[in-house]
């Protein structure tokens, strides 16, 4: 398969994993995809771009570059459940809406799936382990940010409309609960922006299994309104007048992050 990722490294303990920000398909998929899915709704659109401020903090960056219709980065690659009720899996099966993604008969096969793990998935995953390794064994600890992003509003999913700001530690699990509330402070002194912390997304696959702060690797997943950047519908065009507002935000969450490092050790 070509190009599965974009990985940049930087010079900071920080990394930021984009998990669902591609759009490339494969021919299986976009052969089978119902003509509702073609425009990739559920795709976490413009992640790279309102994240291009990163480089200037020193901080590595992960991006996908194939759909989460061809494999879910997120999932487990064994496709346990990760949440209670409606969610989507390893091998996105339904629109985040319930419909169906495939056209019946058309999604793609089991080969070409154990494909789809082995050259997309697997990718992926490695590098975002080696770059931790390497984090830590530079720095003595690393730092992982997983950014997402969601339309505001989706019922088959989550009752009425989503906080701006959803960030997530596997319930206080993968990262310092001091960590976790120096983000959350973060959010509240925005008062123009909504936050939860452990609401309903509490970090996916990656968030649960890299993040592990008894080894100092420190993850948390941020789940960002869609409304809070762009318009939510098709074309789904970015909104710069929105996206810059949030940035700020952004710049001092990860900003956040890295003082918070460096006084935990120093």
């Amino acid at each position: 398969m070509d190009k599965v990722l974009s990985f940049k490294q930087g010079r900071v303990p920080l990394l930021i994993s984009m998990p669902h920000a591609g759009t490339r398909l494969t021919p299986a998929v976009a052969a089978g995809l119902v003509p509702q899915a073609q425009s990739l709704p559920d795709t976490d659109w413009h992640i790279p771009r309102l994240y291009q401020f990163a480089e200037e903090l020193g901080a590595s960056t992960l991006a996908a570059e194939y759909s989460r219709f061809v494999i879910d980065l997120n999932r487990p690659s064994d496709d346990k459940p990760l949440y209670v009720g409606a969610t989507t899996g390893l091998y996105p099966a339904t629109l985040f809406d319930g419909e169906p993604l495939f056209v019946e008969g058309l999604a793609p096969s089991a080969q070409e799936r154990q494909q789809y793990l082995e050259q997309v998935w697997g990718p992926y995953h490695r590098t975002l382990q080696e770059e931790l390794a390497r984090l830590k064994a530079e720095f003595g600890y690393a730092l992982l940010f997983d950014a997402h992003s969601i339309r505001s509003l989706i019922p088959h999913l989550f009752e009425g409309k989503l906080p701006d700001f959803n960030l997530g530690t596997f319930n206080g699990a993968s990262c310092d609960p001091q960590l976790a509330g120096r983000l959350e402070s973060i959010c509240a002194a925005h008062a123009d922006y909504t936050h939860v912390l452990n609401g309903r997304f509490k970090g996916g696959h990656i968030t649960r299994h890299y993040g592990n702060p008894a080894e100092h690797i420190h993850a948390v997943q941020l789940e960002l309104a869609q409304s809070a950047y762009m318009e939510e519908v098709e074309p789904f065009r970015y909104r710069e007048d929105l996206a810059a507002p949030t940035q700020e935000v952004l710049k001092a969450l990860l900003q956040g992050l890295l003082a918070w490092g460096q006084e935990r050790y120093r």
